[in-house]
């Protein structure tokens, strides 16, 4: 009979011999954490290339509001017109609804977008709480993420444009987080919709942080308000119309 002491040997001695990328306690050590990085940056950019998703708009807001909220019908509705108009498109022009998903406002957008016969990506992200994939999301485009860096990375590279309704702390994390991008000029010009003027004029007085000397006047234009899903949609479509006749 094994001794503890010998049981114990036996064990790291299978642990050591186990392939790397086999081992699951070795990727789980701090010093690994570079490797996981790039694994949770390739995994969600290898299966959105292969599924010909190209383009996103990206639908940020509370994750507290329930199907009987306005804005919650706001943004089923906005998501459903958004991808209802692209489903004619080819693969390459198509806008597809990306959000978080999580509850609320996210559920929302993926539930719109699922009414109108689209695919949806969810970039969901494991929390002390156990944030679930909602039940509208596209099941082989739903993601889970471990470092909200990686996420919110994966939020900006296919987004043409990003609209944020009312929502807490990670609403104004992600929101503020693209916005410092666009007025950085670290992303391509992408229209950020703040949803709900009252909620958001009264939330952060902008005008005061020009006044102030933090922001200048020009960083004003990183944003504009709208209050309807068929209004954030002709923003959207109108700015992107803008761009394209730019370059050409």
């Amino acid at each position: 009979m094994q001794s503890n002491t010998d049981l114990h040997a036996s064990k790291h001695a299978a642990d050591a011999y186990r392939l790397a990328f086999n081992d699951p306690e070795f990727l789980n050590r701090p010093e690994t954490r570079g490797v996981r990085f790039q694994l949770e940056l390739l995994k969600p950019e290898l299966v959105q290339a292969e599924a010909g998703i190209d383009n996103t708009i990206v639908v940020f807001g509370s994750a507290r509001f329930n199907e009987d909220n306005n804005y919650y019908q706001a943004a089923r509705q906005f998501a459903r017109l958004v991808s209802k108009a692209c489903l004619s498109k080819p693969k390459p022009e198509r806008l597809t609804i990306c959000t978080g998903g999580g509850p609320g406002i996210m559920e929302a957008a993926n539930r719109g977008a699922m009414e109108a016969g689209a695919p949806s990506v969810a970039l969901n992200i494991s929390l002390p709480h156990e944030q679930k994939p909602n039940p509208y999301v596209t099941p082989e485009l739903c993601f889970q993420f471990h470092y909200f860096a990686l996420r919110k990375m994966h939020f900006a590279m296919r987004a043409k444009a990003l609209i944020a309704f009312p929502g807490g702390f990670g609403t104004l994390d992600e929101l503020f987080e693209m916005l410092t991008l666009v007025q950085t000029r670290k992303v391509k010009p992408t229209p950020v919709l703040l949803y709900g003027s009252d909620y958001w004029k009264r939330l952060i007085d902008f005008d005061w942080m020009v006044d102030s000397g933090t922001i200048s006047k020009n960083d004003l234009a990183c944003f504009q308000y709208v209050d309807s899903p068929e209004e954030a949609w002709a923003e959207i479509q109108k700015l992107l119309t803008c761009q394209t006749t730019d370059k050409a």
